[in-house]
């Protein structure tokens, strides 16, 4: 049975019932400019000219047409980036190689050596992680309470949540906000299946469904399934429910516009795909239901709970020479992200088949496209590339983190972990993953299910002394917020200043003094939380 979906305008058209795919899109690049074919166009002699003319103009164009056709193809990809600077004589742009294991080999000696802090980082442990009761989300006023005094009373909002974890739960707290919006009963959202992160877990099997019911109970009612008789009408399929599908960040008049009305002749709608269909500016009542759900409504399950819980208390036990104080580090070095970014590293020929084939694999051609050109020199610079392992440990180094100190690598399976992660181990010993802190038959339950391995992650990072975050995305966003909810303001956050840091990972005549004390300072930053200032992570206080 097909389904009815409407579009960004309100108007309905026929489908086969699917929500569509949102997988991430590439990184953005310059489209190709036709300036140069047309100019080739231009510059074809007639035929009626002589030869002799014909002869001479062709000599002409033939030293022009190379200057035009290079000129053309630096418009194209910015400001001399590496491949084509180098066929005008001008150097590479500082940063734009990878060479930080040659800086490595180059300065492992003074590392391994000199275990001494450059920098005071008292600061930094003043404030120990503790198991503490949460404090509440800001009180609503009498004003605000009257939106809620009826929940539910306009129909059915069904909606799929695409991506990782932490995507999947940015799509959960919007759809209470939407819901609350237009007075709907949200039925427990459902996961879409990704062929990057391949997990086929449910909400049930990551969250606690009947904390997350009462929880919202008195300001949105959460069903866990539709009506008998609304499956009946439908077939029992709910891909034939009326489909809408919502531009990004949506405004509120959309959805109390076109939404709305649609809601209340149907009954029941469905919203497919569903991340970031919210915009962030919202009433203040409709941002504590974000609040609510993502710090009070959203409890890890049972079983995901337990073993978090046992990492971080094995994790304080690792790290008795700090008085059990850890680092965690989010890192994203996973080989969907690497292929995902466009970037190059060490491996050569060897390692582009690889990534064209996982680029391939993960977005069936979208890094194909005609209008696409990729230039890794320039990501570099920019700052895109995610760090590698190596990266990681010489900044922390740099910036006087000893080898004594405890670190926690939340990740998924990181790219050629046997080569790449083998620096980072000798500059810190002590690391510990989940693989590592728990036993086989522990992990066993939550294998190939990466959304469920990650919640693990984000427990263990949640209560670390300071937080180190690599790439960016909603996995540190999430975890940023929630830290700032928890400990009041009192939560380091490290955020490398990546655009500085690979100009001096690039540099192979760096002295080991300048690099840990002068330089590494310039290429990093250190956040209180309470300097964060997404809309997403202080959720409207």
């Amino acid at each position: 049975m097909k389904s009815k979906t409407h579009n960004g305008n309100g108007y309905a058209t026929e489908n086969g019932g699917g929500g569509g795919s949102s997988s991430p899109s590439p990184p953005p690049s310059p489209p190709r400019h036709s300036g140069v074919l047309r100019l080739r166009r231009r510059l074809r002699p007639a035929k009626a000219l002589s030869a002799g003319i014909v002869a001479r103009r062709s000599l002409r164009y033939f030293f022009l047409l190379p200057v035009v056709y290079i000129s053309g193809l630096l418009m194209c990809v910015g400001p001399f980036p590496f491949k084509f600077s180098a066929l005008i004589g001008h150097a590479p742009l500082p940063g734009s190689r990878y060479r930080s294991h040659e800086v490595f080999h180059k300065l492992w000696h003074d590392i391994d050596s000199d275990n001494s802090s450059f920098i005071e980082l008292s600061s930094v442990w003043k404030y120990k992680r503790k198991l503490r009761e949460q404090k509440p989300c800001p009180n609503l006023t009498a004003l605000h309470r009257e939106h809620f005094v009826s929940p539910g009373l306009n129909g059915f909002l069904i909606v799929e949540a695409n991506g990782g974890l932490n995507q999947q739960r940015s799509a959960i707290c919007n759809a209470v906000a939407v819901a609350g919006l237009v007075n709907a009963i949200l039925v427990i959202p459902h996961f879409e299946f990704h062929n990057v992160w391949k997990d086929p877990s449910e909400f049930g099997d990551i969250y606690d469904e009947d904390h997350f019911i009462s929880t919202l109970d008195g300001y949105v009612k959460v069903v866990k399934e539709l009506p008998e008789a609304i499956m009946e009408r439908h077939n029992y399929n709910t891909s034939s429910i009326t489909t809408i599908r919502v531009q990004a960040w949506a405004p509120v008049s959309y959805y109390l516009g076109v939404v709305y009305p649609i809601l209340q002749t149907e009954g029941v709608i469905r919203i497919a795909p569903f991340a970031n269909r919210l915009a962030m500016s919202v009433p203040p009542h409709i941002q504590f239901l974000r609040c609510l759900t993502n710090y009070k409504a959203l409890k890890f399950s049972s079983s995901i709970s337990a073993l978090a819980e046992n990492l971080v208390y094995r994790m304080i036990e690792k790290s008795s020479r700090t008085d059990g104080k850890y680092i965690a580090v989010h890192l994203r070095f996973e080989e969907d992200m690497v292929a995902f970014s466009c970037c190059v590293y060490d491996g050569g020929r060897a390692e582009k088949l690889e990534m064209d084939s996982a680029r391939e694999k993960g977005w069936r051609g979208k890094f194909k496209r005609k209008d696409r050109i990729i230039v890794p020199d320039l990501y570099r610079v920019n700052g895109k590339c995610p760090l590698t392992p190596l990266e990681v440990g010489m900044m922390l180094r740099g910036m006087g983190i000893n080898n004594n100190t405890s670190i926690y690598l939340a990740s998924g399976k990181i790219y050629h972990a046997e080569k790449y992660l083998a620096p980072l181990l000798k500059m810190f010993p002590n690391l510990y993953t989940k693989e590592s802190l728990a036993t086989p038959d522990e992990l066993a339950p939550f294998m190939g299910y990466s959304s469920q391995l990650a919640a693990l992650d984000y427990t263990v990072c949640l209560f670390s002394e300071v937080f180190v975050t690599t790439q960016g995305g909603n996995f540190p966003h999430f975890l940023m917020g929630h830290r700032r909810f928890l400990y009041g303001g009192h939560a380091k956050t490290i955020i490398p200043d990546k655009r500085k840091l690979v100009v001096l990972f690039e540099n192979t005549s760096i002295r080991s003094k300048g690099f840990e004390k002068k330089k590494i300072i310039k290429g990093f930053v250190i956040y209180g939380i309470n300097q964060i200032r997404s809309v997403q992570e202080i959720c409207g206080m």
